[in-house]
């Protein structure tokens, strides 16, 4: 994926107020699928100047994907009033950046991630409290959700390309009812599954992997509820090395 930086310089007198419609202005810049991250930083030396950066998956992505959705009028309902503020406006590309491994890379990519499925399943398919669950579980399954894996620690996106995203992830909690006693089993036997597979054991990489683990878990147990509302158009989560996706109120 080649990604793009895009780089917008303001010149604002009255500064309390912008930073106040760009809070405001994030939350659905934030969940646009073609956004990977954003910052607004100010300047120290001229506090009536500043940048965001905002990293698109590509410029096409940002032209046309999000120009032309509904998070983008959301978005630019805020920030409106300050785009005459505007004196810089542009896309880069990263030529030189200090770069450290993924989650994916460390845990050792797809096929590392495809046994702790193997594994995880095996042992959910024998447990008396979770077993029921997956009763009736695709022989695929486990492949699906190391993909998934895969995409959430930076790996390829392709749960998004060939599994439908976040939104299909979701559906299949829809209606289970979980409840936190299966959650937790759920949980110890993803972690017995990472040690039987030897996945890495340093405490790093292990707090990120809970990290997620509890993150997702609970998500899942709240969107399986009876009368739960599924989310709309969200992007897969993207998890770093104690870095979790922004948080929406």
């Amino acid at each position: 994926m080649l990604v793009i930086v895009e780089y917008i310089r303001y010149r604002v007198p009255d500064g309390e107020e912008f930073e106040a419609a760009y809070r405001r202005a994030v939350v659905p810049l934030g969940r646009a699928p073609q956004c990977l991250d954003y910052e607004l930083s100010r300047c120290v030396d001229e506090p009536e100047c500043y940048i965001l950066r905002i990293t698109w998956t590509s410029a096409r992505d940002h032209l046309e994907g999000f120009r032309g959705s509904e998070r983008f009028r959301e978005f630019f309902a805020e920030i409106k009033p300050y785009v005459s503020n505007i004196e810089e406006m542009r896309h880069y590309e990263k030529v030189i950046e200090r770069t450290e491994p993924t989650l994916f890379e460390w845990a050792g990519g797809a096929e590392a991630l495809e046994r702790l499925t193997e594994a995880f399943y095996g042992r959910v398919k024998e447990d008396d409290l979770v077993g029921p669950l997956f009763a009736h579980m695709d022989s695929r399954h486990p492949a699906y959700v190391a993909m998934w894996l895969g995409e959430v620690f930076g790996g390829p996106a392709r749960y998004s390309e060939e599994r439908g995203g976040h939104s299909h992830m979701v559906s299949h909690h829809l209606g289970k009812g979980i409840t936190e006693r299966q959650r937790r089993r759920w949980v110890s036997l993803l972690m017995d599954a990472a040690d039987e597979v030897g996945l890495p054991a340093d405490p790093e990489f292990r707090a990120a992997f809970a990290g997620y683990v509890e993150w997702g878990t609970r998500l899942a147990v709240h969107f399986s509820q009876p009368g739960a509302t599924p989310p709309g158009e969200e992007p897969v989560p993207r998890w770093g090395w104690g870095v979790m996706p922004p948080y929406q109120p």
